[in-house]
This record gives C-alpha cells, sequence and structure tokens, in this order.
C-alpha cells in the first residue's frame, strides 16, 4: 500500500547563475540569470528535502514574467501543508492539478522536488541505471551564436573533446560565415564520424526559409531546430512538407497546454522531430504527453535543458533516462556557469553520467 507524504511545506532560494562568457542567441545575449530552488520537507522526517528548481528563461518561457518571485512565493504558501500519495504518479498528478499551466517552469520545479523527497531526498528523481550505476546518455557540443572565431574555437574544442555530435546555433551572424563553419566541420569530419545539428531559434522568415535550408542540406545535417518564429503553423506546416532537410520544432511547443491541442499542432504541422525542454513546455506529465503523441505519429524526438543550474539539469537527465534512447540529447549546459553547484553531473566524450561524487554542501 502506498504511504501518504504528509504536512509538506515549500520554500524557495533564489539564486544568480553567471556566465562564463557571453551567451549568445537570436533573442539577444545572456551574461547571467537568475534561477530559482524550490525545497520540499514533509513533517514525517525534517532531516529529508526535495530539491527542485524553477528557471523560467528569460524572453522565451510563459512565465518569465515581472512579479515571477512574488507569484512563486505565493505558491509556494499557498500548497505548505498538503498530504500527497506517496507515488510518482499521484506526485504528477498532484503538481497538474495544483499548480497553472501558466507558470510551466513552477510545475516542474514542484514535481521534481517532490519526487526528490519522495526517494528520500537523495537527488534520485528517477530509479534508472543512469542514477545508480552510472549509465551514460549521448549528449550533443553546443556551439554558442557570437563572432566566427569564437565560434570556430568552440568547434575545434568540443571536435577535440570527442563529441560526435554537434548543434551550432546559427542566425546571429552573416549566414556565408555560418555556412563556413559548417563547411569547416565537413571538411574533417563526414555525417557518419559527426552528426550536424543547427538551431535557428526562428532566425528565418517565411519567405526565405526553405532557400536556406536547401543551402544547409549541402553539409550533411541531421535537423534544423525552428527555422522559422514560432505560432505561423501554416508557414511551418508548408516549410515541413517541402523541406530537403529535417525540422524539429523547439520555441513552437512553449504554451500548448492541452493535449487535444498537442495533437492538432502535430498533425497539422507534422514535422519530422521535436525538442522537449520541461522547464518551457510544463513539466514531467507534460512531456510525457508530447512523447506519447510523437511517437504515434513517426515524429522523433530528443530532450534539452534550458541554461538550468545543475539541480534542474539532473532531474531532466534522469527522467529522459527513464526512455530508451537513440538520439544524442541536449544536456550539456552545466558547463556553461562560473557558479554552478557542484555536483555528481560529469561530460566525458560526448556523454553525461552521474558519477560517485557528492552534491554541494547547500544540499
Amino acid at each position: 500500500m502506498e504511504g501518504v507524504l504528509k504536512d509538506i511545506h515549500f520554500s524557495y532560494r533564489p539564486h544568480l547563475l553567471k556566465f562564463r562568457f557571453d551567451a549568445g542567441t537570436s533573442r539577444g545575449v545572456l551574461k547571467d540569470k537568475t534561477t530559482y530552488l524550490i525545497s520540499a520537507v514533509s513533517v514525517q522526517n525534517i532531516g529529508i528535502i526535495g530539491w527542485g528548481e524553477a528557471a523560467p528563461l528569460p524572453k522565451l518561457s510563459i512565465d518569465d514574467v515581472p512579479d515571477f518571485e512574488e507569484v512563486l512565493s505565493e505558491i509556494c504558501g499557498k500548497l505548505s501543508g498538503y498530504n500527497i500519495i506517496g507515488s510518482e504518479q499521484a506526485i504528477l498528478e498532484w503538481a497538474k492539478s495544483h499548480i497553472s499551466e501558466i507558470y510551466p517552469s513552477i510545475r516542474f520545479a514542484f514535481e521534481t522536488a517532490l519526487l526528490d523527497l519522495l526517494h528520500g531526498g537523495r537527488k534520485m528523481i528517477f530509479d534508472t541505471p543512469f542514477y545508480n550505476a552510472g549509465q551514460p546518455l549521448p549528449i550533443n557540443g553546443l556551439i554558442w551564436m557570437g563572432e566566427k572565431g569564437f565560434m570556430l574555437d568552440q568547434i575545434d574544442k568540443k571536435l577535440a573533446e570527442g563529441y560526435s555530435c554537434i548543434k551550432m546555433k546559427i542566425g546571429a551572424i552573416d549566414f556565408g560565415q555560418e555556412c563556413e563553419l559548417l563547411a569547416y566541420i565537413r571538411k574533417q569530419y563526414s555525417a557518419q564520424q559527426v552528426i550536424l545539428r543547427v538551431d535557428a531559434n526562428g532566425a528565418f522568415s517565411p519567405e526565405e526559409a526553405l532557400d536556406k535550408l536547401k543551402v544547409l542540406n549541402e553539409f550533411d545535417l541531421h535537423s534544423i531546430e525552428q527555422p522559422i518564429r514560432q505560432s505561423q503553423v501554416k508557414e511551418m506546416q508548408s516549410l515541413c512538407s517541402l523541406t530537403p532537410l529535417p525540422i524539429a520544432l523547439d520555441e513552437e511547443l512553449i504554451g500548448i497546454h492541452e493535449y487535444g491541442d498537442k495533437r492538432k499542432l502535430l498533425e497539422t504541422i507534422q514535422p519530422q522531430y521535436i525538442i522537449l525542454k520541461p522547464t518551457l513546455v510544463g513539466g514531467i506529465e507534460s512531456c510525457r504527453e508530447w512523447i506519447a503523441l510523437a511517437s504515434s505519429m513517426g515524429i522523433g524526438w530528443w530532450m534539452t535543458s534550458a541554461l538550468e543550474s545543475n539541480v534542474g539539469l539532473n532531474a531532466i537527465a534522469q527522467f529522459t533516462s527513464t526512455f530508451d534512447i537513440v538520439l544524442p540529447q541536449g544536456l550539456g549546459t552545466g558547463q556553461l556557469y562560473h557558479n554552478n553547484f557542484d555536483s555528481p553531473l560529469r561530460i566525458e566524450r560526448g556523454e553525461i553520467k552521474y558519477s560517485a561524487d557528492k552534491w554541494e554542501v547547500p544540499f
């Protein structure tokens, strides 16, 4: 018989993450970002703490709102004192029913904190070989936007580190220079040796997108993420039907909450892939819905972190490990910050794994 997590109390603490470099995207440059750690404690055992992370992404998350901290404080107070059935599914259903879909990062943080609490506050979100046996997950090496020389340095570094999948953000510098960078990789490595992905973050106009995809296809790319801005469903549908290069929807999924709306979007656009960021699309239960729908339609998928600290990254990696993974995932963001939390997460030769090391003292 399932137990009950009794009289749970939630609190939060903000933490300013500082990038090691100016992180360029098509929406601007990030130097730092504030994230919020959520703790869950039950009256049954005050010494056990479950941790989650609410990390809305500036200018992208639907819950990137000016009063986010006030909302989070209110939710922590309002939901403290509840008793919750001590099972994975009961926790996910409770979070879905008590936290609005307009705050996806908060729902994900509560899901994670409660699952961690359920498993004894050991940072075990899911009991998988990734957590308990060091089984690694393949990941892509991320190349950030910037001047050509900066991007070239990143490419050389990632290839030297042994990544077999490289993802390059494009749309910030001259398109011709970006193609030169892709050509540079292809001169050294074939598509069988190094998988190449690009992420446009919606930088192309609908009018130019198809011609640019035809040019990009010359570099034997695996896929392109979000070539045009989200919410242009008719244009994206046309692009996915004509493209020579597989298209992955990313930002397009943000703000789509109801099961029927998710199905309609995928049936209408018919993309080749979708990309799931739990922080942006509503957490674990929401991602499971997307995956089930995509799989039923023959649409591929992979999981990506969204600039969380190692607390959120740990949760996403463990969630990802509950599936049979073939494609490289987007889980390499833990190395971005000067002041991330020390964790057992380690990246070696294009794989992320959970080692035997300890978490930082504050936990």
